[in-house]
């Protein structure tokens, strides 16, 4: 089993959802993102989303946009993330690593060196956010063909007859992104996550995370009650953006992630 399907499989097993954190890649510097990255599982992160950072990132907000600015002002690319990824799995080889972004970095460094170093670095799945399964030849197949998990995202607007297609050829888990905007926009009611995993269930076995707009303990601890996953990126990333130094940087970082993880624990008594 890959590590996602490793790691899902025993929080099953412990009836409690998945804590899934987001950090951008070099953000606010190498160092300090390097720090975060690999203090975020004793501080609670059970899957591990690293995003790869680009110039256009459309469907993120202002707090990930920024992030991306800083990390590519501090010389930031994809050979960096992938080392970054290699630099982690020094110490820990049981946590989940996605890598999310863009295409048109991977395309530019070429698909398959990517695939092939994003593999031997230690990635374990992919979330491409601006590549439809009508391009599932251009990168989806060749990754899944090399054993790394390709997870969709859908929203409140993908219907009934949309789903099937961009869940084809789906692994890993599905993102469910629960409010239609960008990350950190917003967020739903229970009510609307509670008609959204209903219906997701009725069209995927995978695991379901819910993610945009997850800010607190007592959200997360909402949202874990009702599927397999929650998603936090902008509060993490908002506390880089707000600290003064790199060590406050990590500090409030990990101290926000160990704040959710108990209110996922939490979440089924």
């Amino acid at each position: 089993m890959s590590r996602l399907q490793t790691r899902f499989a025993e929080l099953k097993q412990q009836n409690r959802a998945a804590l899934v954190t987001f950090l951008t890649a070099g953000d606010p510097d190498y160092a300090t993102a390097l720090h975060i990255l690999k203090g975020l599982p004793d501080a609670g992160a059970d899957v591990i989303e690293l995003g790869m950072p680009f110039t256009d990132p459309m469907a993120d907000g202002p707090a990930i946009q920024l992030a991306n600015i800083r990390a590519l002002g501090n010389g930031q690319n994809l050979a960096k993330t992938l080392q970054m990824v290699r630099e982690f799995r020094e110490d820990n080889q049981t946590t989940p690593i996605v890598l999310m972004g863009y295409f048109n970095p991977i395309h530019h460094y070429g698909v398959p060196r990517f695939i092939e170093d994003a593999k031997a670095a230690g990635v374990d799945g992919l979330i491409v956010v601006d590549l439809p399964p009508e391009h599932n030849a251009d990168l989806c197949d060749p990754a899944q063909a090399a054993g790394l998990d390709f997870i969709r995202l859908t929203t409140p607007t993908t219907d009934d007859a949309r789903l099937p297609v961009v869940l084809n050829g789906s692994s890993g888990f599905v993102y469910y992104v629960s409010v239609a905007g960008v990350t950190g926009a917003g967020s739903a009611s229970m009510q609307q996550v509670d008609e959204a995993v209903a219906r997701l269930r009725r069209h995927t076995d995978l695991p379901l995370c819910i993610g945009f707009g997850i800010r607190t303990a007592e959200h997360a601890a909402d949202v874990a009650r009702r599927a397999d996953g929650v998603v936090v990126g902008s509060a993490l990333v908002d506390r880089i953006a707000k600290a003064d130094t790199p060590k406050q940087a990590i500090h409030d970082v990990l101290a926000l992630c160990s704040e959710l993880a108990a209110g996922v624990r939490g979440a089924r008594g």
